[in-house]
């Protein structure tokens, strides 16, 4: 490169020696020198510039085709040009070593904000069913406690919600890293679109019982890893059912474009805002006034769906729900034909 670099203003002072002096040419060997300073550091950059001044001098300075001056002025132009050539690469080679530390800085601060953030996740998410679980266990252990059957019922139940909460906690936080590695890789096999989703709602337990299902009857497969993309639905279908109340059911829709299945998850919830709609897709965000949880479950869903080829945007409605779109391909795409 500094070859090139010395070689390449040397042919730009040949082209020009006829339209301006000479020595005021000699300027345009910074554009040799810099770029050599900021990439390769100031030694190179110091050699360049007694390059561009033998350079210089071989082939515009009178005699020319030898080192040797007979113009005192020209012995002063070439120690003005190389100490201003030493000058300006330390200043290149300081800028670079300060663009360095800076996104050095920079990495670390992201790095040590996501570790806040996982260890916010962990102190607050993973202490609070531990807490229920330890209350409850404790209240069945309990030889003081005088518990009916239905009072030992709602604790066992307790235990069981809270294990389940705990477990999915742990796998985000599990697949969240796979994600970021680049390990999650897709074993991508044909799949009915029914299938799919009925296994999100077996994934969801008693709360599959508010989700409305309307599916076409020519929806054609998928071809997806089922197991990632039941986890995408049911991380969507999770998020739809914490903010939406009770009395409100969770519209899942499937139709077909030809070359992709649609799948759309609506709810009733307090909807969302329009500049959150791909933010509440990062890791630990919260889309919908704080909301409760960790903040995993849309990450990961729009981690697995990009895993699978897939497309998974919000659409925002404040004050009438939001809803999640799924865009998987369909084995029934036609064929790109490469001309």
């Amino acid at each position: 490169m500094s070859v090139a670099a010395v070689a390449t203003v040397t042919g730009a002072v040949f082209g020009l020696d006829r339209v301006a002096p000479v020595l005021s040419l000699a300027v345009l060997y910074l554009f040799a020198v810099l770029p050599v300073a900021v990439f390769y550091g100031l030694a190179w950059a110091i050699a360049v510039s007694l390059a561009s001044m033998l350079a210089f001098n071989f082939f515009f300075l009178p005699p020319l085709h030898t080192l040797a001056l007979t113009d005192s002025a020209n012995w002063v132009a070439l120690a003005v040009f190389v100490v201003t050539s030493v000058v300006v690469s330390e200043l290149a080679a300081l800028a670079r070593r300060r663009g360095f530390a800076a996104a050095e800085a920079d990495s670390l601060r992201r790095s040590d904000a996501a570790k806040t953030a996982v260890l916010r996740a962990v102190s607050h998410d993973l202490r609070s069913p531990l807490t229920a679980i330890r209350v409850a266990s404790g209240g069945l252990e309990s030889g003081s406690l005088e518990l009916d059957d239905a009072d030992r019922a709602a604790l066992l139940e307790t235990i069981r919600l809270e294990t389940a909460r705990l477990d999915r906690l742990v796998a985000n936080l599990l697949d969240l890293s796979r994600l970021e590695a680049g390990a999650a890789r897709a074993s991508r096999e044909l799949w009915p679109v029914d299938e799919l989703v009925s296994r999100a709602l077996e994934g969801l337990g008693a709360d599959a019982s508010r989700v409305r299902v309307a599916l076409d009857r020519d929806t054609p497969l998928v071809n997806v890893d089922a197991a990632q993309l039941e986890r995408v639905l049911v991380n969507v279908l999770e998020n739809a059912l914490r903010y939406s109340s009770q009395s409100d059911a969770v519209d899942l829709a499937a139709t077909s474009t030809g070359d992709e299945v649609l799948v759309r998850i609506s709810d009733r919830g307090p909807g969302l805002d329009p500049e959150n709609l791909e933010r509440i897709f990062e890791p630990f965000e919260h889309g919908r006034t704080g909301g409760e949880g960790s903040g995993l479950g849309l990450a990961i869903a729009r981690g697995f769906s990009e895993a699978n080829g897939c497309r998974l945007w919000a659409e925002a409605s404040p004050g009438s729900g939001a809803s999640f779109t799924l865009a998987m391909p369909s084995a029934a795409a036609r064929p790109t034909v490469v001309r």
